[in-house]
């Protein structure tokens, strides 16, 4: 389905033979694409339509003197320093997805490179029946924004409307949604609206994107919302995924770092403008403390928290250090996070990307301790998240790895990550952190898949029959919680690390 409007950024085929062009660059005094002069549109904006086709590469020319990739690119096939090429979305064939509910959603988080030898959009597809069959009922892509290099978790994005070119591609991307969806399983993706990646200057040179009057993100500059063209630059490409692409639902990340004065929230106008292009799209909000404006104030649909991960890590390894500080390990901290009233609306996990791949060596906890975290996290009336490989125990870590092309990002990129790690039991031991600009830790992060553990069929076979109401009890000294929905009861044991199910 195209988007193809006459206020749509970037480059959209129309059917005379012309593309539309459009962009924000407000520091322009001239614009011009494929040797032609584009027209002031009044804010900033730039426009015309130019005779060009599907295939043809393209930059920006800001003055008539500098040449860049088109901040909206639809497709960077030679990837950050190249052209940008037309995009033709009409020609993807993708079957309608699943209705996905909040009642019923187990979601499956996925990195793209790591979950198949081929590190490919298709390379991801054999393993969606299986998924289906354990009872996920939508995979979660981690960002497949184009990003420097060719390996990376892809939170570093700089064209975040062109799925990455070692990935696939556009039509990668849209083949595995198509798969996905012709299997029943709908498709949630990971994308980015607090902050751009280092070696930004050709956003830079369009337009003011950042401010520092809110200071920065831990990750750089926060990016300006109360700028026309920057709002219309993230709403927009939340629209396209779930438009062109039929995603069937968008996790925002780290919103907390998300800041925007306006009378109306960027992330509020996000979620109401996603759901009129797509009804039936979920809009999932991770955030860090527990803050509920997704919910009180934004209409997101429900969001991540750690409460829950944090208070059965704690529990399991007595770790207590970092982001741990405010956890004590006991039964009745994590009987809280159970009980939270939000439900269903707080997306919980025994692993994810962060919480593995942010420990310095990327190591997965113990079986014993898998298995209960699991338990507690399934069972419980929250909807619940497993991370790629945890439902078979894969063995292999999942680290921090990263690709890029300027020199001294990289160099900042490595000293960075032997510095962060100073806490969670690695204090000293800064040494042992793999570079993350070596090939290795990618490798090293490849998925070796396996069956399923009967536990993890149990409890979600389960989830679709059990009421919602949870009955929790718990005993501090001997270290076990006893949950009941319904008919079925969960006894689990922190202190031997046992799980006995009874339905």
């Amino acid at each position: 389905m195209s988007l193809a409007t006459s206020t749509t950024l970037g480059a959209v085929p129309l059917a005379s033979g012309l593309t539309q062009f459009r962009v924000w660059a407000p520091h322009a005094n001239s614009v011009a694409v494929l040797a032609r002069e584009l027209e002031p549109a009044g804010d900033g904006f730039w426009g015309g339509d130019v005779a060009a086709s599907p295939g043809d590469d393209y930059r920006f020319v800001l003055d008539g003197a500098y040449a860049w990739p088109d901040p909206c690119s639809r497709w960077q096939p030679e990837g950050v320093r190249g052209p940008s090429r037309i995009l033709d979305a009409d020609a993807f064939e993708i079957a309608p997805g699943p209705e996905l509910s909040l009642d019923e959603i187990v979601l499956y988080e996925l990195h793209v490179g790591t979950c198949s030898r081929e590190g490919t959009f298709d390379g991801v597809i054999p393993r969606l029946a299986g998924l289906r069959e354990l009872g996920v009922t939508a995979i979660e892509l981690m960002p497949v924004a184009t990003f420097p290099g060719n390996r990376g978790w892809g939170y570093d994005g700089l064209y975040p409307f062109a799925p990455h070119p070692a990935y696939g591609g556009p039509e990668g991307l849209a083949r595995l949604v198509d798969a996905a969806h012709r299997e029943g399983l709908g498709v949630v993706l990971d994308v980015v609206y607090n902050h751009i990646g280092p070696g930004n200057e050709a956003l830079r040179a369009f337009g003011p994107y950042f401010t520092d009057r809110f200071g920065e993100t831990p990750w750089g500059e926060a990016l300006d919302y109360s700028q026309a063209g920057v709002r219309e630059w993230a709403i927009q490409n939340a629209e396209l995924w779930v438009g062109e692409y039929g995603i069937d639902g968008l996790r925002l990340d780290a919103v907390h770092a998300v800041e925007d004065d306006s009378d109306r929230h960027v992330l509020a106008e996000l979620a109401d403008r996603v759901r009129a292009a797509s009804p039936g799209a979920l809009v999932i909000s991770e955030m860090g403390p527990p803050d509920f404006r997704p919910l009180t104030d934004w209409g997101h649909d429900a969001m991540w928290l750690d409460g829950l991960h944090h208070a059965l890590h704690v529990a399991l390894t007595g770790e207590q250090d970092g982001y741990y500080a405010d956890f004590d390990g006991s039964m009745r901290s994590i009987a809280a996070e159970l009980a939270r009233p939000e439900g269903p609306c707080i997306v919980a996990c025994a692993q994810n990307h962060d919480q593995i791949g942010n420990r310095a060596l990327g190591d997965r906890l113990p079986a014993a301790k898998r298995r209960v975290a699991a338990a507690v996290v399934l069972f419980s009336p929250l909807t619940p998240l497993l991370f790629q490989g945890e439902e078979y125990g894969e063995s292999a870590p999942f680290q921090y790895f990263t690709d890029h092309i300027d020199p001294l990002i990289a160099a900042a990129t490595r000293e960075g990550r032997h510095r962060e790690f100073e806490f969670a039991g690695f204090a000293g031991f800064s040494g042992a952190v793999p570079d993350p600009q070596d090939e290795a830790a990618f490798e090293r992060s490849k998925l070796t898949p396996g069956n399923p553990e009967e536990l993890y069929a149990r409890l979600l076979g389960l989830r679709r029959e059990l009421p919602r109401e949870l009955e929790v009890a718990c005993e501090e000294q001997a270290r076990t919680l006893e949950l009941r929905r319904g008919r079925a009861m969960l006894r689990v044991d922190f202190a031997q690390e046992t799980v006995e199910l009874d339905a």
